[in-house]
This record gives C-alpha cells, sequence and structure tokens, in this order.
C-alpha cells in the first residue's frame, strides 16, 4: 500500500480502512488481515500510558512505538503521530519528522492548519509526505473545551473547509477528519483531491479510523458514539477486524449512530 493507491482508492470510490496500532503483534495482526493503513497514535497516551489525554507523549514514545509497529506491518502504510509539541516550528518539525521516517514512519501526520504553514511548507520541501489532522484535534482539546464536535457553526466549519483547502495546497497527501458533522466531512471529501479518513465524521469520507483498542472494545473510559465494538459477535480479534475491514469497505460502517 502507498499514497498513490490512496488516491487511485478516492478516485474510484473504494474506502481506505486505517486502524491504530502501538506493537508488533497487533500490527502484524492487522496487516496480515489487510487493512490498508496503520497508524501510530499518540492515542497511546490512552489506551497505552492510562492518562486523560495525549499531551504527555513525547518524541522518545513516538519513535519507540513506530520502530515496533514497523517491524510488525509489512504491506499496510504507516503513518505516525507527531506528539504534542514536537512542531512548534518548522526546523523543529522538521528534525522530529525525519526522526519518524527514519524508524520506519512512512507519512506522519500532526493536528492543525493554517497556524503551521511553515511546518507543512518544509516537509513538502523536504520530500516528506504528511497526513493532517482537522475538526477536533486532541492535542488542542483543552483549548477546544473538551471532546465536542467541531464545525457545528458557519464561521468555524468555513474555517475547517479554508484549513483543508490549504494543506492541499502545502503538499498534505491525506487527511483526517475527526468529530464533524457528517455533511461538512462530505463537503470537504468532495473538494479535494487528496483522500480524507473520517472519525465521527460519518460514511462520505473517503476512509474509516479508528482506535483499535476502542474497535475491540477494550476500552476503561467513555465509549465515544462514533465507536463500535467489532469484537462483540465474533470470535477472534481476526474475525473482528476483518468485520469492520468489510463494513466500511461496503459502507454500511460508519452508519448514522456513529455519526454526528
Amino acid at each position: 500500500m502507498n499514497i498513490e493507491q490512496l488516491k487511485l482508492f478516492k478516485q474510484s470510490n473504494e474506502k481506505i480502512t486505517c486502524l491504530t496500532a502501538y506493537d508488533a503483534s497487533f500490527a502484524k495482526l492487522f496487516d496480515d488481515c489487510g487493512v490498508d493503513v496503520i497508524l501510530v497514535g499518540d492515542s497511546l497516551g490512552n489506551v497505552i500510558q492510562g492518562a486523560e489525554n495525549t499531551l504527555g507523549v513525547s518524541m522518545d514514545d513516538m519513535a519507540y512505538h513506530t520502530q515496533a509497529v514497523a517491524k510488525g506491518a509489512k504491506n499496510a502504510l504507516l503513518i505516525a503521530d507527531m506528539p504534542y509539541q514536537s512542531y512548534g516550528s518548522a526546523e523543529q518539525t522538521l528534525i522530529n519528522a525525519k526522526r519518524l521516517m527514519d524508524v520506519g514512519a512512512q507519512m506522519v501526520k500532526f493536528e492543525g492548519g493554517r497556524e503551521h504553514e511553515a511546518s507543512f511548507k518544509i516537509l513538502q520541501a523536504n520530500n516528506i509526505p504528511v497526513c493532517g489532522h482537522l475538526g477536533l484535534q486532541p492535542q488542542s482539546v483543552i483549548e477546544m473545551g473538551g471532546y465536542k464536535v467541531q464545525g457545528k457553526d458557519e464561521a468555524s466549519a468555513k474555517r475547517i473547509v479554508d484549513d483543508a483547502l490549504a494543506l492541499e495546497s502545502w503538499g498534505v497527501q491525506t487527511l483526517v477528519l475527526e468529530c464533524i458533522p457528517a455533511e461538512l466531512a462530505k463537503q470537504i471529501s468532495q473538494n479535494l483531491s487528496i483522500p480524507t479518513i473520517g472519525i465521527g465524521a460519518g460514511i462520505d469520507c473517503d476512509g474509516q479510523v479508528l482506535v483499535s483498542y476502542d474497535m475491540l472494545g477494550i476500552n476503561t473510559g467513555h465509549m465515544p458514539k462514533f465507536v463500535k465494538n467489532f469484537l462483540s459477535g465474533n470470535d477472534s480479534i481476526e474475525s473482528a477486524v476483518e468485520d469492520y475491514i468489510h463494513s466500511i469497505k461496503n459502507q454500511t460502517f460508519p452508519g448514522d449512530e456513529h455519526s454526528y
């Protein structure tokens, strides 16, 4: 799997499947099941480290887990999150992105829009593939007032649309849309030539991602509305992952009950 294949999926309306992984064993299992994209998410702060948010995840954490996942994932496209405060300047962004690429990432992801213009542009200039992340941004959860749906009013929706178009113009090749109204996600997906991957953003994104622990019902806290426990009704993790893949490819997940 590569970036060009994801673009072909978008053009042919084949949905993209993505799951988070944090170690080699789960990465290999997801890879063997045929997941298109594996994301080494800073969500490890929640599900691995037991924190309330992702803000305590370090570059050392991300490099360690990315290296482990890279040893298990041989076919899926591997994206690694840039953690909180690792892309405050263009120079810092380039150093940290290179570090993740050196341990096996094929693309890096970081949150935000036009406020990070210099960071997006320096990675484009250095041929480092980037996945953007708009809507709810977990690294800004305090400023956003908690885990709330974004883009519900006209002004905030316009900002997300404008940011998405700007990111595409700066070479971003994939875009995660988190917790925004389904109609807004549909509009953005239709207006971009790059693939969008939704989480709590409706069925009209070009793909879907879930935190693997949520998808398997391994959740010690509040289960978000957009999550479905795919292990329920299946007799193995493999069958749950295969069900997840088929549900996305067949466009039966997410349903209306998983959207805002």
